[in-house]
């Protein structure tokens, strides 16, 4: 099964990652894992890690020595360990978990199903890693609220070119009820489903733009491949969309969250 467009692309440095969507996933986490409901005394999985927001939070909550970890992308990985020591961080997809059977308390997705190849694969091998009554629990961005950044770039794209793949832009499982009935088909049971909100503040356009340029993600692989003249015709629109600001500005992002229960 080909791996989701923009998926590859997360073969990049933490730092990079930092600017684009870690200024959205660090503050994500805290609200994810407390509507997770993990609480001291668990063993807890990160499950596509990526540098290490989930990471940390759950490292201040449980301590390192509680919490695993694993992202398919080799400089993720390097970076997640790096910045937080004691943490067991290994490279593993989420079809493929590198840990034994019955390891965790819970297991935690942020922002992940978006770009996994097989999500019922997925899944399955967290029902796996989890022990008896263990807690799944997964987030991705609201697909009809979704994020302002993404949502104004995606709009400005499309005046300029009408003929983006519609796949390029519907990121997965952010419809009301997709997640849950995941979860439910994988056979976990007390499944419910809340929406996170967050925002991030940047000091100018040129801050924001220059995640664009990373490449990051599906909106960062398409603005890489525009030639010079497109690239600047589209930050223009995009520039315009958010009404030309001259300083600082704020954003938002709303993700939707499910979470369920393993039976004992």
């Amino acid at each position: 099964m080909n791996t989701p467009e923009g998926a590859r692309s997360f073969l990049t440095t933490g730092a990079a990652y930092d600017g684009f969507m870690g200024r959205y996933s660090k503050p994500l986490a805290e609200a994810f894992a407390e509507s997770a409901g993990v609480r001291t005394g668990m063993t807890v999985l990160d499950l596509g890690c990526g540098p290490g927001a989930l990471t940390g939070v759950l490292s201040n909550l449980l301590g390192a020595d509680s919490v695993s970890a694993c992202d398919p992308s080799p400089p993720f990985v390097e970076a997640c360990a790096y910045r937080h020591p004691g943490v067991d961080v290994r490279r593993g997809a989420a079809e493929a978990i590198p840990f034994e059977a019955g390891t965790f308390d819970a297991a935690l997705a942020q922002l992940v199903l978006h770009f996994v190849d097989d999500p019922s694969l997925a899944a399955a091998e967290c029902r796996r890693v989890l022990k008896p009554g263990g807690v799944i629990a997964a987030c991705v961005w609201d697909r009809a609220k979704g994020m302002e950044m993404l949502r104004h770039f995606w709009k400005a794209a499309f005046t300029l070119d009408a003929d983006i793949p519609a796949e390029t832009t519907s990121l997965r499982f952010g419809r009301p009820g997709e997640i849950a009935e995941l979860l439910e088909q994988a056979g976990f049971i007390d499944v419910r489903e809340t929406t996170l909100a967050v925002s991030s503040t940047y000091a100018d356009f040129d801050e924001l733009w220059s995640g664009f340029q990373a490449g990051i993600g599906p909106a960062g692989v398409y603005c890489q491949r525009l030639e010079p003249e497109a690239q600047t015709v589209l930050r223009r629109a995009v520039f315009e969309r958010l009404g030309s600001p001259a300083g600082p500005f704020s954003l938002d992002a709303w993700a939707r969250s499910a979470s369920g229960r393993l039976p004992e």
